[in-house]
């Protein structure tokens, strides 16, 4: 799997929430609106897109097996990394990396 065009969209932390993340992958399918989330621990994870339908709620996408979960999270994690070492706003953040 090809990971490309990794965009991050830092918000003011709430909730366990940092920020957003989008991706390219294998050059043909662009994956918005991901959560990067920072747990209690000061570990970081993914959060993927879902919808409500009703009372139903149902994922947009989310990675199918551990392998591209992990994948998926190294890539948007070490974006992270490069996006908040530039930013003296998110220095909070940087320390938790």
């Amino acid at each position: 799997m090809k990971i490309s065009e990794i965009h991050i969209d830092l918000v003011k932390p709430s909730g366990g929430l940092v920020g957003f993340a989008s991706v390219v992958v294998d050059d043909n399918f662009y994956l918005g609106s991901i959560g990067i989330m920072q747990t209690l621990n000061g570990e970081y994870r993914l959060s993927y897109p879902t919808r409500i339908v009703g009372e139903e709620q149902f994922n947009i996408f989310y990675p199918i097996n551990k392998e591209a979960g992990d994948e998926m999270s190294k890539a948007i994690i070490n974006k992270l990394k490069e996006v908040v070492k530039y930013d003296d706003r998110y220095s909070s953040l940087i320390d938790t990396l």
